[in-house]
């Protein structure tokens, strides 16, 4: 689809919201008597359905075009309206289970959502399965698998992070390597710069290593063995490697990146899809992204890995048109619309060839968070990671244990990532 249509399509989509009440389908009709037989004479024994859609906000325009689309694409099947809601998708869970009956047909969420969507009977199982699994990439479809059903209609793989770079100062060579991004930072008086308070990016580090973290059976505790003793990679190798970069002067603790390189102070950090326009503006020319390098531990190269989202539609099996339902979720997610989602909302696809198309080729973070795919989990967590993960990321970034015995500070930390949140 041309830019310029794009373009067009938005306007008129966009009045078309307006109008009609979030997203309500519009028609144009002929006001005379001649004109209303005719219609009334085309819609005859036509199925009138009704669906309503939750998305996000800043979807505005896209749900307008594709669901404008939709309505065309089947105007001979039947005479069809679909109703957009504005809910975010972090708050789609509450408000469906909340209400199920009366919640929207297909409803936009995130990977990390729909296991307690699908215990609270509010999904139903895709129609397609093979045509999901063979369409979209295997993590994505991961994603939506629960109990070796598939209970969602994957169309974004791109919450996750990688690595920006300054071409003036690191080559595609270079940055295959911490160490070497490290050195040459501080040979140049700059900075690598990475969010240790955050456990989301701290995870980095622990990906590879079969040191486990993550949500036991309760759906609600912890499981964490950063503290063993045992295996090729130990606790301890982790938490040295750890406080060996953080004394590194080519290394910063930080998440005001934008900050260091609009300055010049930073090289290269560690971010996601979302801060693409602002450092390709920044660096220009010298302007990359790639993912993640490898760091030494225990005299070993490992890969570092990311924590990885996914969002995808789903559909409520209490819809009164429940086919339909799906064949609009199904509609939305396929390979043109995920294009399409590109286009207008800068979103990297999940389906596979809509990833090798030309315009998201150009994209080199959309590239770079593909390929991070290879190396990433789901975030499953519970709540009680988070914050003993700042106390202790803060804590190696200083380069030191704060005068406490290393393990016994990994056991503590433990102990309280993995606290019962009862009491």
């Amino acid at each position: 689809m041309g830019k310029n249509l794009i373009k067009c399509l938005l306007a008129v989509s966009a009045i078309s919201l307006l109008l009609s009440g979030c997203g309500k389908k519009t028609s144009t009709k002929d006001t005379s008597s001649e004109g209303t037989k005719k219609e009334e004479s085309q819609n005859q024994g036509k199925e009138k359905v009704t669906l309503s859609l939750w998305a996000g906000e800043e979807d505005r325009d896209y749900i307008a075009v594709v669901t404008e689309n939709f309505i065309k694409e089947n105007s001979d099947k039947a005479d069809i309206t679909i109703n957009w809601k504005p809910v975010i998708e972090g708050q789609c869970r509450g408000a469906l289970l909340g209400d199920v009956l009366n919640a929207a047909d297909v409803y936009t969420t995130t990977d990390g959502d729909i296991q307690s969507i699908v215990a609270g009977g509010a999904a139903s199982p895709v129609l397609n399965p093979d045509e999901i699994r063979n369409n979209n990439l295997e993590a994505s479809v991961n994603a939506v698998t629960i109990y070796d059903k598939i209970y969602g209609y994957p169309i974004t793989a791109d919450n996750g992070y990688f690595l920006y770079y300054n071409k003036e100062y690191l080559s595609e060579e270079d940055v295959k390597s911490l160490d070497k991004i490290l050195s040459i930072a501080a040979k140049n008086k700059k900075k690598f710069a990475m969010d240790w308070s955050s456990g989301w990016y701290l995870y980095s580090f622990y990906g590879q290593t079969n040191l486990k973290l993550g949500l036991n059976k309760d759906g609600v505790t912890n499981f964490c063995t950063w503290n063993s003793k045992k295996g090729e990679i130990t606790g301890t190798d982790v938490a040295n490697a750890l406080m060996r970069i953080g004394r590194n002067p080519g290394f910063e603790n930080t998440e005001e990146w934008i900050k260091g390189f609009q300055k010049g102070k930073v090289i290269a950090c560690v971010s996601g899809v979302w801060d693409e326009t602002t450092i390709k503006n920044i660096l220009g020319d010298n302007y990359a992204a790639t993912i993640l390098p490898s760091y030494t531990v225990a005299g070993k190269q490992i890969q570092m890995s990311c924590y990885f989202g996914y969002k995808m539609l789903g559909v409520n099996p209490y819809s009164k048109y429940l086919d339909w339902a799906h064949k609009l979720a199904n509609y939305i997610s396929n390979e043109e619309n995920q294009k399409l989602r590109f286009e207008i909302r800068g979103q990297g696809p999940s389906n596979i060839n809509a990833s090798k198309s030309d315009e998201i080729k150009k994209s080199p973070a959309v590239q770079a968070v593909i390929a991070q795919s290879e190396f990433s989990e789901l975030q499953r967590l519970g709540v009680n990671f988070w914050d003993p993960a700042t106390e202790f990321g803060n804590q190696m970034a200083k380069g030191n244990t704060g005068g406490e015995d290393l393990q016994t500070l990994l056991d503590n930390t433990v102990k309280k990532i993995k606290a019962s949140v009862v009491g």
